[in-house]
């Protein structure tokens, strides 16, 4: 089941982001960089939104899991899920009047515009809170499926409708209109595609009750301590890694906030290769949490982390020396790569100290341990806020990277002793020097070597060969300094001399 789940998660997860960057450069084509950056303040909304489910979401998804397990029954199950159904649909219905009620103030008095009209903007914002409404509801059914354990099929199910969707929209654009409404239309007609598709499974993989679902306090109340720990994790979170495109949207420019919402999209990626790894383990770590088997949970724990230093590790290290190639090989637009690679690299640095920090969270969360967490990010956005507002007018979009990057070093060398002061009291040396510094320095030599010989004035082919030639060369040095990737390089590498020989003698 872990495998399977792995496995999918990251051909879904890895499809669906593919489908959300590779027509990215067709966007900026058609509608232009300053739109584009309204297509980024989209997804802070949408992200941003998710305050308002109170930590239902996340919940739903756990208890999913539970009752999958034997801990409710079918009754139960359905009446909690009609319950949340019903109050996400009542904020839904809130989110998209309020974004139209204030789009007007919003597009005047927010923005700072060069090309587009007040107008066309208030528009946009209109249409756009409708959608960011849609979205809400959709990710109640996402955690359902996730949490009844279905990750094959929802990746398979979601992966399809992002081609849809990117597809679709560069059509819009290219054959019908190329604005930011019909861009927004599209997506909006999307989501309640979704949003059946994902219902219509969700109740099929619950059994029938004695009844339909119906709204139920008492199935609320069960699961408020846990909701409201989310809730205040959450909302903590959201202003921790979004806070800084919500500000930026007001200090930056309409075209300069188009360069930064690209390179958060470029640097967001890492977390498609760390999302697979911890989806797939955390129902691992809540079962033998809840066995009291803490040997075995402890290597997992580490097993997990050494996938993610390997994986996103290797990867944000490639992307971190190699931006500007990658970038140009990307849209083809020499200006945009000069602009933005080095935002993308510092970018990158602080999402990937950012990453390594998820698997100890949902240690925490096994643990049913929500209140560190809330407290510490609690804590940094109340450094975090004022230090953007600080750098910002002084050093630009770059300076509130470099803020990023030091709140994620100070979690990692800090904060997170606060975790292991409670569990996991004699891992913490382990993960630091076994389960990321070694596997990251070894990525960092061998990626720095291959940047510093270099060749200059490289044609587009041999820009590709040399992203290739550092992609493999950095993931295999980190997987042989890592102690449990070694070791599944070492078998895939005998099982493959042995089919070798086996045809040799034949």
């Amino acid at each position: 089941m872990l495998k399977r789940n792995l496995i999918a998660n990251y051909l879904g997860q890895g499809w669906s982001a593919l489908m959300s960057l590779a027509f990215v450069p067709l966007y900026i084509k058609y509608i232009g960089i300053e739109a584009y950056g309204l297509i980024g303040l989209f997804a802070v909304v949408q992200a941003a939104l998710n305050l308002l489910d109170m930590g239902m979401t996340p919940t739903l998804g756990r208890e999913m899991a539970r009752f999958s397990g034997g801990a409710h029954t079918v009754q139960s199950i359905r009446d909690l899920l009609r319950s949340i159904e019903l109050i996400t649909w009542g904020i839904a219905l809130v989110i998209a009047l309020g974004i139209w009620a204030i789009s007007g103030s919003l597009a005047s008095d927010w923005l700072r515009t060069e090309k587009l009209s007040t107008e066309v903007i208030a528009q946009a914002f209109t249409i756009m809170g409708v959608v960011s409404a849609l979205r809400f509801v959709e990710t109640i059914y996402h955690s359902s499926i996730s949490g009844l354990q279905q990750q094959v099929l929802l990746n398979a199910v979601t992966a399809g409708l992002a081609t849809l969707r990117g597809f679709g929209a560069v059509g819009i654009l290219a054959w019908v209109s190329p604005t930011l409404g019909a861009f927004f239309l599209w997506q909006g007609l999307l989501s309640i595609v979704t949003i059946v598709m994902l219902a219509s499974i969700t109740y099929w993989l619950i059994p029938r009750g004695e009844s339909h679902g119906k709204f139920s306090w008492s199935a609320l109340q069960r699961i408020w301590q846990f909701s409201s720990g989310m809730l205040g994790i959450t909302v903590m979170s959201l202003l921790l890694t979004q806070i800084d495109k919500i500000l930026l949207s007001k200090l930056l420019t309409l075209t300069q906030y188009g360069y930064y919402a690209i390179s958060c999209s470029v640097a967001g990626t890492i977390f498609m290769f760390i999302g697979p790894i911890a989806q797939a383990w955390y129902p691992k770590f809540c079962a033998l949490y809840a066995s009291n088997s803490e040997v075995e949970l402890a290597e997992n724990y580490h097993k997990a982390t050494q996938f993610v230093t390997v994986i996103a590790g290797s990867a944000a290290v490639v992307v971190i020396f190699f931006s500007r190639e990658l970038l140009f090989l990307w849209t083809q637009n020499i200006e945009l790569a000069e602009k933005a690679s080095v935002l993308v690299s510092v970018l990158m640095l602080g999402n990937i100290l950012n990453g390594f920090m998820m698997l100890p969270y949902q240690m925490q969360l096994a643990h049913g341990w929500t209140s560190l967490t809330m407290k510490i990010n609690m804590g940094l956005v109340l450094i975090f806020v004022p230090m953007t507002l600080w750098v910002t007018p002084i050093w630009g979009a770059i300076g509130a990277a470099w803020v990023w990057v030091s709140i994620n070093i100070f979690c990692i060398f800090i904060t997170i002793n606060f975790m292991y002061s409670r569990i996991l009291r004699k891992e913490k040396w382990r993960w630091y020097i076994h389960d990321l510094l070694l596997p990251m320095s070894a990525a960092i030599i061998a990626s720095g070597i291959i940047k510093y010989y270099q060749p200059y004035d490289l044609d587009r082919p041999s820009q590709v060969g040399l992203i290739l030639l550092a992609s493999i060369v950095t993931f295999l040095s980190a997987s042989l300094a890592s102690e449990y990737i070694r070791s599944i390089v070492f078998q895939i590498c005998g099982a493959v001399l042995d089919i070798c020989c086996y045809k040799k003698r034949i």
